[in-house]
């Protein structure tokens, strides 16, 4: 079993990504901590919690709104067994690579197609 903090993240497709992280930060108190071009990440309101908004047309087919959902890794050095595990368990490596230095991460997408991110920081 891979070690997590479990569910942590959510990436949502949305029109503007300056309103979603103004709104969120209104009403959840969430605080933008990471930004880059078409795509902004907030922290909380939970020690955990994190909202990543990615710039897109919410009017997609229905279910493609939910760009993918993440696990938070226990520790950087576990990224390769957590990739062996996916892949042994039926799932397919899309991505894989660093947000920085030590920070690892993989997408992979479930049997159904759902895209996961397993990833440190």
């Amino acid at each position: 079993m891979i070690r997590t903090h479990g569910l942590t993240h959510i990436a949502l497709t949305v029109a503007d990504v300056d309103r979603a992280v103004r709104f969120y930060e209104t009403v959840f108190g969430a605080k933008e901590y990471a930004r880059g071009d078409g795509w902004a990440q907030v922290l909380g309101p939970g020690p955990h919690d994190v909202l990543a908004f990615e710039k897109g047309t919410p009017t997609q087919p229905e279910g493609e709104h939910v760009r993918h959902f993440g696990f938070r890794l226990v520790s950087p050095d576990d990224i390769d067994d957590a990739v062996r595990e996916l892949e042994s368990a039926g799932a397919t490596l899309v991505a894989r690579g660093d947000h920085g230095p030590g920070l690892p991460y993989a997408y992979v997408r479930d049997p159904d197609g759902y895209e996961i991110e397993v990833w440190f920081e």
